[in-house]
């Protein structure tokens, strides 16, 4: 007990008052080395807590702990302020910081398309890389007057690289299967879609199953389908594809009719970076990082939170 009560007056002296191991060894008639084991006891039996409590340290935390608990390559977090206002923004910032700063640079970017991707193409500056080839990863074409802008984000951000643009000139979703595999047998867009699976790098995000959807806004699917697609244990979807909480397909005939490259080159890719902020899309992100679909993941700090925690 003495030596507790000895361990206590020395964090206050060293904490508190601020001083030096040296001082506090003079002044209790100990050594320095024994004031520096009572200090390390104090931490490691809960009598001194410290805390780092800078916000940027609260991310670098949530970020380690994305990296170790899902076994991704990186994660970067940005704060989440009240009300979301601006969460996006910010998102979409961090999103394309990080492609600028990737090396080595990708000659060729797959790209998905939505409201996400979109803010992240204007947040990339001019010269953000050089000569890279963006692809189209799934069918963008809008069956509306709304233009769901897959082409256009796309052109942006290798008008912003100096590069190419291979743009994949179809729906995302089909009425039939026989169109969908007409489509994809046409040299043209054969092409695309090989080149889009053998991008060196893939940026995309994913949509929720609910009528927010991009696809019940772009025409694809009603928003009682999507319902449907919920009451079937879909969470959301990748590239178009619908997929439930383990990353399995949902429906294979809607599937069937999907445009795009196949998950499973995500889930083999090194690079596949995964941008998605706002609580709609929380059960997807989930899956996303839990069925290997990403190895980067570009986020805020309440999607963060939600994936770290145990379900």
């Amino acid at each position: 007990m003495e030596e507790e009560l000895v361990m206590v007056r020395v964090a206050e002296l060293y904490y508190d008052e601020d001083k030096t191991q040296d001082e506090i060894g003079a002044l209790l008639k100990i050594s320095r080395w024994k004031v520096g084991r009572l200090l390390t006891q104090a931490r490691e039996r809960g009598i001194v807590r410290i805390e780092i409590v800078h916000p940027r340290a609260r991310r670098l935390g949530l970020e380690r702990q994305l990296v170790e608990q899902h076994g991704l390559a990186a994660a970067i977090v940005v704060p989440s302020p009240e009300g979301d206002e601006g969460t996006l923004e910010r998102v979409a910032q961090a999103a394309a910081d990080f492609l600028t700063a990737m090396r080595p640079v990708p000659r060729t970017l797959g790209v998905s398309w939505g409201r996400t991707l979109r803010a992240v193409a204007e947040a990339l500056p001019d010269g953000w890389a050089t000569g890279v080839t963006v692809v189209q990863l799934n069918g963008g074409v809008s069956l509306n007057r709304r233009s769901g802008g897959a082409a256009g984000l796309a052109v942006t951000i290798a008008q912003r690289a100096s590069g190419h643009v291979s743009l994949l000139p179809s729906p995302a979703i089909l009425e039939r299967v026989e169109t969908k595999q007409a489509i994809e047998a046409d040299r043209t867009v054969a092409a695309v879609l090989e080149e889009a699976a053998e991008a060196q790098a893939f940026l995309f995000t994913a949509g929720p199953c609910d009528a927010s959807s991009a696809h019940v806004e772009n025409g694809y699917l009603t928003a009682s389908e999507v319902e449907e697609l919920a009451r079937r244990g879909a969470v959301g979807d990748v590239l178009g594809r619908y997929i439930d909480a383990d990353g399995n397909i949902v429906d294979p005939q809607l599937d069937a009719r999907t445009v795009g490259v196949d998950l499973s080159r995500l889930r083999a890719a090194e690079r596949a970076v995964f941008v998605a902020t706002g609580e709609a899309k929380h059960d997807i992100a989930r899956t996303v990082v839990t069925s290997g679909l990403c190895s980067v993941i570009v986020t805020d700090e309440n999607t963060a939170r939600a994936l770290l925690e145990e379900q």
